[in-house]
């Protein structure tokens, strides 16, 4: 009787295991097809040497560099394209924008930058294009001896007349020291985008920040790791990639930190225009709003050379670099460096996040869509200071931030969460490890029983 009750206990462990085999098969079926969708991710893809989008990048695409000298939005909010002669300013007329007819080109601006890149490098200068004087405009700052300006005067002479010299206050400097805050032993940065490759997340950030290898942290204690930098480009760009120690940003991947706990949406990506209104976000200044006064900078750092570069009056400090630009819910850079703070004021510098995503091959992950909601008015910059141009431009719609480092409680109760293949899979296990139980238990009672029978023959 006691044997017929052990088959039946077996038989009953067996048959209980295998159903919860087919039920955790189901669960978690059912959870993979139910899981929410990853957050929306864009990319971007450019051309080579396509330094501006806007109203007016068709207009001067279409007229070509030896007919154009750049596009920029007037303080009215329209297009004004420099055009070379009567006929280019007829065709950006018919299209609806304002032309301005200049003296130099795209290809005398390209030329005269190249000039100054092929002159004996001095730390401390910058250059860019200035559309709206159509003019080269060659900054040094006060590290810069007498000695070396002049001999840079030389040259800038030489190229003509469209070459400004100017001396800026202060000294061009990397920001290092997202808009959440970021530390490793090479210093604090401000964390940018958030982007992936399609199978992890990264942020993105400032180049200069730290080399491959920099472990991150969100404290300074080094208890919350963010993640390790895996990748980027310093000098010659400045942008580099941080891995999320657990490979996803999480929620709220889409959104930017302004600061007091506010954020705002990043629902796209483009490169900016002249004259646009940009707002910035850092970890020491918090949120400051500007203009895009020139672009395809060249600055010559103490640590190297970087080109190609957005500049802007929007001030930065220490702790800011590589924090992200942007208007409108538009991604358009991170910080690089500049002179000045946000007290006086100042030139800051920022690398284009368009260029970056495509050098390093991966796409910016962006808010989700509006649920036909309006959107909560956007916060303000923490600073009147700064141009507004167009007045209407706001930095994007308001969300909530969340903190930089996954919350463990979320992850927890995402494990216990029925939709989710954390309990499928328990099950299966469970159930495996009934089934080999009672298998064992099975055969150990069958060696009892033959080594009794056996025993008993002999004795």
């Amino acid at each position: 009787m006691r044997h017929a009750r052990r088959r039946v206990v077996r038989r009953v462990t067996r048959l209980a295991a295998v159903g919860g085999l087919l039920l955790g098969a189901t669960m978690v079926t059912h959870a993979v097809a139910s899981e929410p969708r990853a957050p929306d991710a864009v990319p971007f893809a450019t051309a080579e040497g396509t330094v501006s989008t806007g109203p007016g990048a068709d207009l001067v695409a279409r007229l070509g560099t030896s007919r154009t000298a750049g596009s920029w939005i007037a303080d009215d909010g329209g297009t004004v394209v420099a055009v070379t002669d009567e006929e280019a300013a007829a065709e950006v007329r018919e299209a609806g924008a304002e032309p301005k007819m200049v003296r130099h080109s795209m290809d005398d601006f390209t030329s005269a930058t190249e000039t100054l890149g092929s002159a004996p490098r001095v730390p401390g200068t910058a250059w860019a294009m200035d559309y709206r004087t159509n003019q080269v405009v060659v900054r040094g700052d006060s590290t810069v001896s007498a000695e070396d300006w002049s001999e840079l005067t030389e040259v800038a002479d030489g190229i003509g007349g469209f070459v400004r010299m100017e001396r800026s206050e202060g000294s061009f400097t990397t920001r290092l020291n997202g808009a959440q805050p970021i530390l490793s032993t090479a210093g604090r940065c401000s964390a940018g985008f958030n982007v992936t490759d399609g199978k992890r997340d990264f942020i993105l950030t400032a180049g200069h920040c730290g080399p491959d290898g920099s472990v991150w942290f969100a404290d300074s204690q080094g208890r919350q790791e963010v993640g390790t930098t895996v990748g980027g480009s310093f000098p010659g760009d400045d942008y580099s990639l941080i891995e999320y120690a657990g490979g996803r940003a999480g929620e709220g991947a889409g959104v930017v930190a302004v600061g007091d706990g506010k954020g705002v949406r990043i629902t796209g990506v483009a490169d900016p225009t002249v004259g646009r209104r940009v707002f910035r976000s850092g970890s020491t200044s918090g949120l400051r709003d500007g203009e895009v006064t020139a672009l395809n900078a060249t600055v010559n750092y103490p640590e190297g050379t970087v080109s190609g570069l957005i500049e802007s009056n929007v001030c930065a400090e220490p702790g800011d670099s590589g924090g992200p630009l942007f208007s409108e819910g538009i991604a358009l850079g991170v910080t690089s460096g500049g002179s000045g703070d946000c007290r006086t004021g100042g030139t800051t510098y920022f690398q284009p996040v368009t260029k970056a995503l495509t050098r390093l091959g991966v796409r910016l992950l962006v808010a989700p869509g509006a649920d036909g909601g309006a959107a909560a008015p956007s916060p303000a910059p923490s600073d009147e200071r700064g141009a507004a141009a167009p007045d209407a431009a706001s930095p994007g719609s308001s969300a909530p931030v969340r903190g930089i480092v996954p919350d463990p409680s979320t992850l927890l109760s995402r494990l216990a969460d029925p939709r989710n293949v954390g309990p499928g899979l328990l099950v299966i296990a469970g159930s495996l490890v009934a089934l080999v139980a009672s298998r064992w238990i099975r055969a150990e009672q069958d060696r009892k029983a033959y080594r009794r029978h056996y025993s008993a023959t002999w004795g």
